[in-house]
């Protein structure tokens, strides 16, 4: 028997390994199982080069048993197993890596499947949870001898010749105190769907405290492996029928049938065939969707999806969704989970994800990005940084070529997905000039118009403003006039329903931008688009909305109500405006200014630093009363003087109620006014 040290630099490195590479202590089952799965890797790749030789029926696997009773948790794997020198080289001498070694030794030989990990470092999680740990292995060469090698605590040990009979290795920790929890068999089962449930060996677990499960089979399903405990005859089935003599009889409707009850075969936790490592020629829309909603565990069907596969020049594989929403992007909380080689990493990596693919779903396998993440590794990564350019490329190629080709779909889609685009829009230039000219735009007749067709439809019309470009434009010599392009927007259809009507009776167009990522995203478009210029529908009346030209006495008089009325509502930045709208059904409407609203909605959703956004209510905004309704002709003519207040007050509210809601204060005088009018009038 040898005993020892183990030649690790220091003895901090248990505390570097809890706290640093491994910040969950259940992290310990994924490393074991990587180190599993990698010596039969190692095995399968010298079974490739010819220099191993698979027993008949002999099938790769990893079992993983536990025993609450023992508390203790099992790594069972039949791969390349090791031998005292590998031992001492790969266990005792911890800057050695075996994968490292192996990958050097075989790398021209066969690339078919690629190493996991790197058995050493991560072998030594096993101390994050237990006090003893062991390894039995037998290597597959020839005349090998089993090697038996236990460590208490990790910094001494002890090997020796063993008893294991076949090739591979089994890795015992008995657990500490504290760690008690992974000896059972529903925790285990939780780890292992959370990290290795696609890792490319069938995984077994098996509480070995338990009794023996058992099945019952049809005797023409019984298989050579299957263990028999012992037949059993079901009697047939008779039935009671009636004879033609009245008489009754017991009529065989189903004869006997002979069933064996056998040991319950176990079953993989594990897919080793994930769908996003096939070719997506291989891959039905049942099986992505059946894919989505096992990983996922959204009932909802997904709107579409990307199915990334690429080699060179790093290696990427991997499937977008697209997922269905009901709400605003900032409340949507997507899930991209990134594994290496089929193990699983960590959820929403934002250094290997770009941020705003981070609100949808899906899975990205990488050999190229390491197992212990570390972030300010990968930000410092430059095939990190190609993978994220990467991903976000194929995203907008997918976007464009549905609009160029598959356009009603798109336009199905484009509700749902209009928050995922603009806020990518927002946060990455590259995807934003990819994807700028493939963005649409609904308008209030629900038609689909990309920016470029909104601004062809509006070259025509009058709803164009010069504004002076850039004065610091190079070989400028003086201003020159840039002749934009104005698109009305609304926010809220039902809301802004008055001003929809007004804009339809006038045949003007609007677009309709309900999403509250809307606001920086048009501001973010002027910017970039000095031909544009976005207004909401309450921004202003514009001429084609007038009825007439107004006589200069007749203009005077409207001046003189405005004023009266301005007095009558105690408000001094509220402008007021009569004017001769083309619509009598309307009586009053309020505009206010696109860059006063801005500012206010800006003030509320980033706060301003406690800044009270109420601070800024009623600048820019007017109060425009119709002198084609007959109440505001009631006005103009002096009717109703007792009640011109009042009727100013109701006006006022009228308006603002079909641009935002009422203050519940506000709201509660305008019904006690309304019940007072009516019983004026009556």
């Amino acid at each position: 028997m040898k005993k020892g040290n183990l030649s690790i630099n220091s003895e901090n490195i248990f505390p570097i390994i809890k706290k640093w590479l491994y910040s969950d202590h259940d992290i310990f089952v994924r490393e074991l199982i990587s180190n599993a799965t990698d010596a039969i890797t190692k095995l399968k790749k010298l079974s490739l080069a010819g220099e191993f030789t698979k027993p008949e029926g002999d099938e790769y696997k990893i079992n993983v048993e536990v025993s609450p009773k023992q508390k203790l948790i099992r790594f069972i794997d039949n791969g390349i197993g090791m031998t005292e020198e590998e031992v001492e080289k790969y266990i005792n001498q911890i800057a050695f890596s075996g994968a490292v070694d192996f990958i050097e030794k075989y790398k021209d030989k066969t690339n078919e499947e690629q190493i996991i990990g790197h058995f050493g470092l991560g072998f030594y999680s096993a101390f994050m949870v237990a006090d003893k740990v062991s390894i039995d292995t037998l290597s597959y060469k020839e005349g090998a001898k089993p090697i038996h090698w236990v460590s208490d605590g990790g910094l001494e040990f002890e090997m020796g010749e063993g008893n294991r009979a076949s090739r591979g290795t089994a890795i015992t920790l008995y657990l500490n105190d504290n760690c008690h929890e992974f000896a059972n068999e529903f925790r285990v089962r939780e780890i292992l769907n959370k990290y290795c449930s696609f890792m490319p060996v069938e995984i077994f677990l098996k509480d070995i405290d338990a009794e023996e499960a058992t099945e019952i089979i049809e005797k023409d399903e019984l298989l050579e492996s299957d263990t028999v405990i012992e037949t059993i005859i079901e009697p047939a089935k008779t039935e009671e029928k009636e004879k033609e003599d009245g008489t009754k009889e017991e009529v065989e409707i189903e004869p006997a049938k002979e069933k064996i009850k056998i040991k319950k075969r176990p079953v993989a936790l594990n897919d080793i065939h994930p769908l996003w490592t096939k070719h997506p020629n291989e891959c039905s829309d049942e099986e992505y969707i059946d894919f989505y909603r096992k990983v996922f565990m959204d009932y909802k069907e997904p709107l579409f999806w990307i199915h990334l596969n690429m080699d060179y020049p790093f290696n990427l594989k991997g499937i977008l969704y697209f997922p269905k929403i009901n709400t605003e992007y900032d409340s949507i909380e997507g899930t991209i989970k990134l594994y290496n080689n089929q193990v699983f990493i960590a959820d929403n990596i934002k250094e290997v994800i770009p941020e705003f693919l981070l609100l949808l779903k899906g899975v990205i396998d990488s050999a190229d990005i390491p197992l212990n993440v570390s972030r300010s590794a990968l930000q410092n990564d430059g095939s990190v940084r190609k993978i994220s350019e990467y991903i976000a490329k194929k995203v907008a190629d997918k976007l464009s070529g549905m609009c160029k080709t598959e356009r009603d779909k798109y336009e199905k889609y484009w509700d749902d997905i209009a928050p995922f685009i603009k806020y990518g829009y927002l946060k990455d230039e590259k995807f934003g000039k990819k994807v700028e000219d493939y963005i649409l735009f609904k308008n209030i007749n629900d038609k689909y118009l990309t920016l470029n067709e909104l601004v062809d439809e509006s070259k025509n019309s009058e709803d164009k403003v010069e504004t002076p470009a850039d004065e610091n434009i190079e070989n400028s010599e003086e201003k020159k006039e840039v002749e934009k392009t104005q698109i009305f927007y609304v926010n809220d259809v039902k809301e802004q329903s008055q001003y929809v009507n007004i804009f339809k009776s006038a045949g003007k167009d609007a677009v309709v931008l309900p999403h509250s990522i809307d606001v920086p995203f048009i501001s973010t478009l002027e910017m970039k688009r000095d031909d544009v210029k976005f207004l909401r529908i309450d921004s202003d009346m514009t001429d084609d909305m007038r009825s007439e030209e107004v006589a200069e006495d007749t203009k005077a008089s409207y001046d003189a109500l405005s004023e009266k009325v301005k007095t009558a509502l105690h408000n001094d930045r509220l402008k007021v405006s009569v004017q001769l709208l083309k619509s009598d059904d309307i009586s009053s409407v309020i505009t206010i200014s696109e860059e006063s609203r801005r500012m206010q909605e800006m003030m509320k959703q980033y706060g301003m630093m406690g800044m009270d956004p109420s601070m800024f209510g009623g600048e820019g905004e007017t109060l425009v009363l119709n002198a084609n309704h007959p109440l505001v002709k009631e006005l103009l003519e002096n009717n109703h003087e007792e009640l011109f207040d009042m009727i100013c007050e109701q006006l006022y509210d009228l308006a603002s109620i079909s641009h935002s809601p009422l203050s519940p204060e506000r709201m509660s005088a305008f019904i006690k006014r309304s019940n007072e009018l009516m019983l004026k009038l009556k």
